[in-house]
């Protein structure tokens, strides 16, 4: 029977209890400690979860019996906190986005290297069923030629000002590197890499400095064009991703499902597919890659990649011009 992986959780909030719940749920990981500068937030993880509140970030990278870390800090600080754990033979699991910048971004991924640590980066939504399933069939749609998503949610009345999600500063691009970075993901696991980015974002409805409405045209390397808009100014919450091929189509939105349509049908077929937990299942995944089974399907790489399309859009939007994942990336 192997021994559960030992970590400690580092920045308490309403995510890091995500992805403490889903450890739990998973049996295969032991919550060994945690730690964030607010000591009333420490202690109250602490006792929902079973593990000792440290005293600093350093104790916990002194102490030898803890082989990772989950860490749920900010964006600027992850950085910082992750090349700390790379030096001190800590293995990491990342929340998206690497990083708010592209240098941050590669000095943390490359740190991870050096010190031979597995980088992992969360972005469950890419693992959920229905997309699963449209990846294992690609091959059946054709040519891919088009694709569009939506991810909305509403926010009004429910953000704190103060918290660094919700501030330009603290989360570039709004709406669109917090949540829309999952579709852009989703877009580009479906239809292969971007290679260019035209970009629109305004606030519409939400207090504050950042951009609570987005939306992108990403040119994929493949010739395909897809869009994507972000919101957190909408009625409701909502999930959409219709997938376009010259031979068949995926439509995909919260309430009905996965359905397929075939050239020459006239009408949609619905999809089963088995609910999963793609949080656990990435977890899992980087518990089995620290354990020198296989790789992490998100690493420092590939989630570097991931936030230069975010970059992209926003510098578009900034110049009102078109903008290649190349410039960016130089």
């Amino acid at each position: 029977m192997k021994v559960a992986l030992r970590v400690a959780c580092l920045g308490m909030g309403w995510w890091s209890d995500v992805l403490a719940d889903a450890m739990q749920r998973s049996g295969k990981f032991t919550i060994a400690a945690c730690y964030t500068r607010s000591d009333e937030k420490r202690q109250k993880f602490a006792a929902r979860y079973g593990c000792r509140p440290a005293r600093s970030y350093e104790e916990i990278l002194e102490d030898r019996t803890i082989e990772a870390i989950i860490n749920t800090t900010p964006n600027s600080a992850h950085r910082e906190s992750t090349t700390a754990a790379a030096r001190a033979g800590k293995h990491v699991f990342l929340d998206k986005p690497i990083a708010n910048t592209i240098e941050d971004a590669r000095a943390l991924t490359r740190a991870c290297r050096e010190a031979k640590v597995v980088l992992a980066l969360g972005y469950q939504r890419r693992r959920e069923a229905h997309f699963r399933w449209v990846k294992q069939h690609l091959g059946e749609f054709g040519r891919l030629v088009n694709a569009e998503a939506n991810i909305s949610r509403d926010r009004l009345g429910k953000i704190d000002l103060n918290s660094w999600r919700y501030s330009a500063a603290g989360m570039p691009g709004g709406v669109m590197l917090q949540i829309g970075i999952h579709y852009t993901d989703v877009l580009e696991y479906l239809l292969g890499p971007v290679a260019a980015v035209s970009g629109r974002f305004v606030r519409l409805v939400l207090p504050g400095d950042n951009p609570d409405v987005g939306s992108v045209i990403l040119e994929h390397e493949n010739g395909a064009l897809s869009t994507l808009n972000a919101s957190y100014a909408s009625a409701s919450e909502y999930y959409l991703v219709n997938i376009y091929g010259k031979e068949r189509t995926a439509y995909y939105d919260m309430h009905s499902g996965l359905r397929v349509l075939r050239r020459g049908e006239t009408k949609a077929t619905s999809v089963p597919c088995a609910e999963n937990d793609p949080i656990v299942e990435e977890l899992e995944e980087f518990m089995r890659a620290v354990r020198g089974d296989g790789e992490p399907e998100m690493d420092g790489e590939k989630s570097t990649a991931s936030l230069a399309v975010i970059l992209a859009g926003i510098k578009s939007a900034r110049e009102g011009r078109r903008v290649t994942l190349a410039e960016v990336l130089q």
